[in-house]
């Protein structure tokens, strides 16, 4: 694996001191369970894998060899180069500008940027439509394109499937940047529809098998389809490709309800002239950190923080998978610890932060599972650590 130059203040010695040993040890990522730390009254679990992971190490590298090497010039990035509020505070105040936010509202007008300014592509990708205003001002999309190379083999899957006349059914976030950009992709070459969960596909299930009608298709999947989408002929051949960062599970499960819907309205023996096999398009580093949290989910822990920015998909989901299990705090950092006895964090149900009081269990000893999203430095890791220390002593 290519190690990256990214900046010290994204590092710990700690955190980087683990993962060494653990790679050491388990190379071929067999043991997902977690590393035990014990300090004073504190157990903390930590997770097996956790935190940046090749696409955000990649796009923060070229990030800032793009500042270094362009002093002089006007660098933008497109939107949020990932979803970490401390990385994209910390690239604006070292100088890069932000064209839009991560839903798409304009903060600069494309008038104001020319051919002698550097324009990034975060690692999310951008849409063909952005990517065609880029190349008619002749601004380089290819030296500052930071697009996760995991992102690329989805475009690619869905664009060899796509050749052969199946509709992309993409599992994502229809207001997430990636998400927005492999529709983009994706509908160059075949129809396309956005599904967010295992209840919308069995919606689109009952569609297809003629369960609900076609008005119900085009208002209940308003803005989610392809242009001149048509239900009765664009249904009858589909493949499951998915925005990156969502739960593996629930990819798994829309695949298969999709698969046995296909099976029931065309017969087995004509599956595959209706079903294409994409098999799993999610991530490694996703993957990993799911597993990783299924593993600390299986554990005997009071609590479980998960750290990381609050927009990220990928660490809500690991928020997700912990909270079934025991109380868990989503915390973008070591401030929303405000005492031993309260703490500020993130409900992903009601989309608000929240403070929650006694949050420490009364007791000798506390397990605590910790564990932090793809775009999240281990630093921000390594403070929280330090302040379940600080606060228990």
């Amino acid at each position: 694996m290519k190690k990256f130059d990214i900046p010290i203040h994204y590092k710990s010695s700690v955190i980087s001191e683990i993962k060494a040993k653990r790679k050491l040890e388990d190379p071929r990522k067999q043991d997902f369970s977690p590393t035990e730390l014990e300090t004073g009254k504190i157990k903390l679990l930590i997770a097996r894998h956790f935190g940046f992971c090749y696409g955000v190490e990649n796009a923060i590298e070229i990030a800032y060899k793009t500042l270094k090497e362009n002093p002089n010039k006007k660098i933008f990035l497109l939107s949020e180069m990932i979803h970490n509020p401390f990385v994209n505070e910390d690239l604006n105040a070292n100088g890069i500008s932000f064209i839009m936010d991560n839903y798409g509202n304009q903060f600069i007008n494309w008038d104001e940027i020319n051919s002698n300014d550097i324009v990034i592509i975060p690692a999310f990708g951008t849409t063909l439509e952005i990517e065609n205003i880029l190349k008619e001002k002749n601004i380089d999309t290819k030296t500052y394109n930071t697009t996760c190379p995991f992102v690329e083999k989805v475009w690619n899957r869905a664009a060899l499937i796509g050749k052969e006349n199946f509709t992309i059914i993409i599992h994502g976030k229809a207001k997430h940047e990636e998400t927005k950009a492999t529709f983009s992709h994706a509908s160059q070459n075949s129809k396309a529809l956005i599904v967010k969960d295992i209840n919308e596909a069995e919606v689109l299930s009952k569609i297809i098998l003629g369960e609900l009608s076609k008005n119900f298709f085009y208002e209940f999947f308003e803005n989610k389809f392809s242009k001149d989408f048509d239900v009765d002929k664009d249904l009858q051949k589909i493949g499951v490709v998915n925005q990156t960062t969502m739960l593996a599970s629930e990819t798994q499960a829309i695949a298969d309800l999709l698969k046995e819907t296909m099976i029931k309205k065309f017969g087995e023996e004509n599956l595959k002239n209706h079903f294409a096999d994409t098999r799993d398009t999610l991530c490694y580093a996703t993957n990993d950190n799911q597993s990783s949290a299924i593993a600390l989910s299986e554990t005997k822990s009071d609590l479980a923080f998960v750290i990381g920015g609050y927009n990220s998909s990928n660490t809500t989901h690991l928020v997700e998978i912990l909270e079934e299990k025991f109380p868990t705090y989503f915390i973008s950092d070591a401030s929303k610890m405000i005492s031993k006895d309260e703490i500020k964090h993130f409900n992903i149900h009601s989309q608000k932060e929240i403070i929650t009081k006694n949050y420490l269990p009364k007791k000798d000893k506390i397990t605590i599972a910790i564990t932090s999203g793809a775009s999240c430095p281990d630093s921000i890791v390594d403070e929280i650590i330090n302040k379940i220390i600080e606060l228990t002593a």
